[in-house]
């Protein structure tokens, strides 16, 4: 690699933490972005050359992108690593922590077994900007594939999420372990307990607000109560994925084999393979978040002495900064997308992945 620019890190860098959560694969965008602007950034972001720093660089940066989600998922990972560990002091499988904790580490061995031995083959044969726009296009017609055809129980699941009837939160609210806590409730509970603008908190006249402590104390007590929800709803939705079983759920960790091919999405084919397991979308999608977060992590270790040996000479400010912007990216898109996938489909990333693949083809072809 000739050299790498600060803004040439800081583009990739921003680029790996979103897109690597984004259905619209990481891999795919950094093969092809330098591709598209020329110049210097197809010489120096040479992801398919022998021994590529870049690669080094961008492999790296999944370990940024592991850190920004291992802090939004930071409750949930100690509850599932709680689980591990009770599992193998009392030696059962029983509740949800436990199953899901031995359910990620049976589903990315294939994916982890595979990269290690293929991960070189695949990038020399597939990591070409054609084939990563040609790739791209299939990513976005897998996503189409995955809402168009998703299957009864997948819709099923989504309609009881909704609904708040769900068998598993029935069963867990039966056991006294959360409370069903619907929106309406949390809204109701904020209005009483005085949230910013509700009736028990006018604030004084002209402002809206209530002044100071009272104001602020309303405010940190609706966040809470936010924020109780969300754990609440991460628990539920924990319970529904150990539900699959591991059998299904070593095939939708399998599904992560494909993302070895740059332009296929991790999230997205994992997200779809979840879907026809019968899983609803915004478990679908957690699962899968919670699934990537060690190979991606795992991927960037792996590389990570490769940027502390001769090939991380001259950039390793430039590394840091792209770490520092792929980290930020990485927790911003996945508290993005939690959100999201509760009332959304995978379709405009759909369109999107065709649009930007069948551009990119043509653009190749012709410049």
């Amino acid at each position: 690699m000739s050299h790498m620019t600060y803004l040439e890190a800081s583009v990739v860098g921003l680029i790996q933490g979103v897109t690597e959560l984004f259905p619209v694969s990481s891999l795919g965008h950094n093969v092809l972005i330098p591709a598209l602007v020329g110049g210097s950034w197809s010489t120096d972001l040479n992801v398919a050359s022998s021994e590529s720093p870049y690669l080094a660089f961008i492999v790296g940066l999944h370990v940024a992108t592991a850190i920004g989600m291992l802090i939004y998922f930071w409750r949930d990972w100690i509850r599932i690593i709680k689980g591990f560990f009770s599992s193998i002091r009392h030696g059962q499988v029983e509740t949800a922590d436990q199953k899901l904790a031995w359910m990620i580490i049976a589903a990315t061995i294939p994916v982890g077994l595979v990269g290690l031995v293929f991960e070189h083959a695949f990038r020399v044969l597939f990591a070409q900007p054609i084939r990563a726009a040609i790739f791209l296009v299939i990513n976005g017609l897998i996503l189409f594939a995955g809402e168009r055809f998703r299957t009864s129980k997948s819709k099923a699941a989504d309609a009881a999420i909704a609904a708040g009837t769900h068998p598993a939160n029935a069963e867990r609210q039966a056991d006294g372990a959360i409370s069903p806590a619907p929106a309406a409730a949390t809204a109701s509970a904020m209005t009483a307990s005085g949230a910013p603008g509700s009736a028990a908190d006018p604030g004084p006249p002209g402002t809206g607000r209530a002044g100071g402590g009272a104001g602020h104390s309303s405010h940190a007590s609706g966040h809470r109560a936010v924020r109780k929800q969300e754990m609440a709803t991460a628990i539920e939705s924990d319970q529904r994925v150990s539900a699959v079983g591991f059998v299904r759920a070593i095939i939708i960790g399998s599904a992560q084999i494909l993302a070895l091919l740059a332009g296929i999405s991790r999230d997205g084919v994992v997200m779809v393979t979840g879907m026809f397991s019968g899983l609803s979308r915004e478990d679908a999608a957690r699962f899968s978040f919670l699934l990537s977060t060690p190979v991606i992590f795992a991927a960037g270790a792996l590389k990570a002495g490769d940027l502390l040996g001769p090939l991380g000479n001259g950039i390793r400010g430039q590394i840091l900064v792209g770490s520092i912007l792929s980290g930020i990216g990485a927790y911003v898109a996945v508290r993005f997308l939690m959100r999201y996938f509760q009332t959304r489909t995978l379709t405009p990333f759909a369109v999107y992945c065709i649009v930007f693949g069948l551009g990119s083809i043509i653009y190749l072809k012709v410049k």
